[in-house]
């Protein structure tokens, strides 16, 4: 039986902006341990291209990025992806590639190859191929690009080709690409700046995880985390529609998962290196809370084109299930076992401090309501001046969890007198719109809130050093154990307080 063909697109680039516009789009879809070649006669353009891709990447127009011909190879420690970039014209046998270190190639980099036909048989079975040819009927500059996914990276060929009909369709084909540092997720983000306004492009692939072991669910669907971007756009309209900023969406391929949408800006709520909070921004922030807070909100939402969003509850299962990373990740990363004893008593410490907790009162949970997610508009007035940016993953639960998320910002260090003066600011707000609001009761509520949250966040990001790669998520460990440590101080907590001091060691 023959195997089926690799996917290939065939492009038209009138210029070299339009190649610099290709390789942009490309790099929504690539990470590091993939490899790029590009193969064409000499002067079709294989150097501009991986320039435009590495200027892309280290967001810098003007980086130097010479031809490696005679240096063989050079590598780009960037922020965003580190990048190897290799030509393979002065290689006379493939043995001199293990002497440059190409064979095998890194998987820590981004492997940009060019003259890939000198390694002969050398080359990973997954591999996006590009081959670059002359177009002189269509002018000087123009040139057509071949693009082929080989084995796994075929899907992010075909991924490619839809992101580009969506743009196409969308009017934005040509608009300027500018590079946008991605966050924890299989989520992508692009500005595009057309005619001097500036939009946000978002690659949302629906997402599939195959390990069924949480009761036949998948964690994304046992921690009730978005899957497609259809949340996205449903929160938004509900946000909006109740006087919040959340970005407008202007185009959106429900299916595919992508969405062209407002640009809320740049304007931080932190300042300074080490950055530290703006204080008065939080406080907008806490304010905003309050505002949501208080309101009677509906648990589905409206799609147009689609069936309504339900949003979920953040039930005591799901919680369990994210405090089990702890378990299943941190402690590995120590070199600490885990007992069925140990996990069958922590497991029945917390869901005998949460069941109380989540059969009370609900509220809509935006899960990560921090720093990096939250844009100052100095423009706007009220509530409206704290732009929401991350909401796809919300669902109903306490109210204190995202003043935790907030007042215990896991970015940077909110030293305790902040904390308190943010918590006590959330409280007067509360406490002067609604007759019954129990100060002592939010009080437990966010001491447990926080001690979830933050054991949650000790194993997610040793989860993203083991797993994925993303080993600079570990510095923010320490800070995850000042702000656990202030939670498990609440005498409710004494219990898990004990488990801890037992079994787990601070970083």
């Amino acid at each position: 039986m023959n195997e089926p063909s690799p996917r290939t697109l065939s492009i038209a680039l009138a210029d070299e902006a339009a190649t610099a516009r290709l390789m942009a789009d490309l790099a929504l879809l690539i990470r590091a341990g993939d490899l790029i070649t590009l193969s064409g006669e000499l002067g079709t353009g294989k150097t501009a291209a991986a320039r435009a891709m590495i200027r892309h990447l280290a967001q810098d127009g003007t980086l130097d990025v010479p031809s490696p011909t005679f240096t063989l190879a050079q590598t780009y420690e960037l922020a965003t992806i580190p990048v190897l970039h290799a030509d393979l014209y002065r290689i006379a046998d493939t043995r001199e590639l293990e002497e440059l270190g190409l064979a095998p190639l890194p998987d820590n980099l981004l492997v940009l190859l060019e003259w890939p036909e000198r390694a002969a048989n050398e080359l990973p079975a997954d591999r996006i191929e590009i081959v670059l040819s002359m177009q002189p009927e269509r002018g000087a500059d123009a040139r057509l690009a071949t693009v082929t996914g080989h084995g796994a990276a075929e899907a992010k060929v075909v991924r490619l080709g839809q992101l580009r009909d969506f743009l196409g369709r969308a009017g934005f084909l040509e608009a300027q690409r500018l590079y946008m540092p991605g966050d924890a997720s299989t989520r992508s983000y692009a500005r595009l700046v057309r005619e001097g306004t500036s939009t946000i492009l978002m690659n949302f692939p629906p997402r599939v995880d195959q390990q069924r072991i949480y009761g036949g669910r998948s964690y994304l669907a046992a921690v009730h985390l978005a899957d497609e971007i259809k949340p996205f756009v449903a929160i938004a309209r509900g946000l909006q529609e109740r006087g919040f900023s959340a970005p407008a969406v202007y185009h959106c391929d429900l299916e595919r998962g992508f969405l062209i949408g407002e640009d809320l800006g740049t304007e931080a709520f932190v300042e300074g290196n080490p950055p530290r909070p703006i204080v008065p921004r939080y406080e907008a922030a806490i304010d905003v809370l309050a505002e949501l807070h208080r309101l009677e909100l509906p648990t589905a939402l409206a799609v147009e084109g689609a069936s309504a969003h339900a949003i979920a509850a953040f039930d005591v299962d799901a919680m369990l299930i994210e405090l089990s990373l702890l378990l299943d990740w941190y402690f590995p990363d120590r070199g600490l076992a885990v007992t069925d004893t140990m996990r069958a008593e922590f497991d029945a410490l917390w869901r005998a401090l949460l069941t109380p907790i989540l059969q009370g009162p609900r509220t809509w949970v935006i899960r990560d309501y921090h720093s990096p997610n939250l844009i100052w508009l100095e423009q706007r007035s009220g509530i409206a001046k704290v732009g929401i940016i991350d909401f796809q993953d919300m669902v109903l639960g306490p109210a204190a969890y995202d003043v935790v998320s907030l007042a215990q910002d896991a970015r940077l260090d909110i030293a305790e007198p902040i904390e308190l003066a943010l918590l006590s600011r959330y409280v007067r707000n509360r406490r002067a719109r609604e007759d019954g609001f129990d100060p002592m009761a939010f009080a437990e509520s966010y001491a447990v809130m926080s001690a979830q949250r933050n054991t949650r966040l000790l194993g997610v990001f040793s989860r993203l050093n083991r797993r994925d790669g993303k080993p600079h998520y570990l510095r923010h460990q320490p800070r995850i154990w000042t702000y656990l440590a202030r939670s498990l101080a609440h005498p409710a907590l004494a219990t898990v307080k004990d488990w801890y001091g037992r079994h787990l060691p601070p970083d």
